[in-house]
């Protein structure tokens, strides 16, 4: 067997397994399934277990039923795909979600400060970031700056600069983060009344 087809058989091997997590984490039966696509408690155990090919007339009610998209029921491969698969990460408290994936360059994420992140830690290391708040009040403190920053509301900063940013501590914040090596700055160009 060549490569693809390697590829292709390991994938519909796997798609048994996957309607059957999907199916008992959302705690339904197989009868509660049956009604939802129309397709037979036993064509679906079949699929489960693997006895029944997967096919498209089958997967297309299914991933409409469980409401993901069909390639997560295939595990179709990343490669090429222009979607970024977000995985939130904690770190240090922090919920982060990666919006970038080239190592390097400049990063992007979206991060979520719960309220209990209001006790400043500054910090220093080299690089440029620039914040942008989505929701929430977010307080910054550089140098001898204590600042509280709203939705819609930037900063921009030279990360050698003593720095901590945080929770007013009234409500969690949601905030965008741009970070790059020391040198490479974030540029914004804004339309001019001129440009009218």
């Amino acid at each position: 067997m060549d490569e693809p087809a390697e590829t292709i058989a390991t994938a519909l091997e796997q798609v048994g397994p996957r309607l059957r997590l999907l199916r008992t984490q959302r705690g339904v039966t197989l009868t509660g399934l049956e009604a939802t696509t129309g397709i037979s408690k036993s064509t679906l155990s079949r699929l489960e277990s693997g006895q029944r090919k997967p096919s498209l007339e089958l997967l297309l009610p299914l991933a409409q039923a469980y409401g993901v998209p069909l390639d997560d029921l295939v595990g179709a491969p990343e490669v090429g795909d222009p979607r970024l698969r977000l995985k939130p990460q904690k770190v240090h408290g922090r919920t982060v979600i990666p919006l970038t994936r080239m190592p390097g360059a400049m990063q992007a994420w979206k991060m979520i400060i719960p309220t209990s992140q209001s006790k400043p830690q500054l910090r220093v290391h080299d690089g440029q970031e620039w914040l942008y708040v989505l929701s929430g009040r977010m307080r910054l403190c550089l140098g001898d700056q204590d600042l509280v920053l709203g939705p819609g509301e930037v900063a921009e900063f030279d990360t050698r600069v003593p720095h901590w940013f945080g929770s007013t501590g009234d409500g969690p914040a949601e905030v965008l983060s741009l970070f790059g090596r020391h040198g490479e700055r974030m540029h914004v160009r804004a339309r001019s009344d001129q440009d009218d």
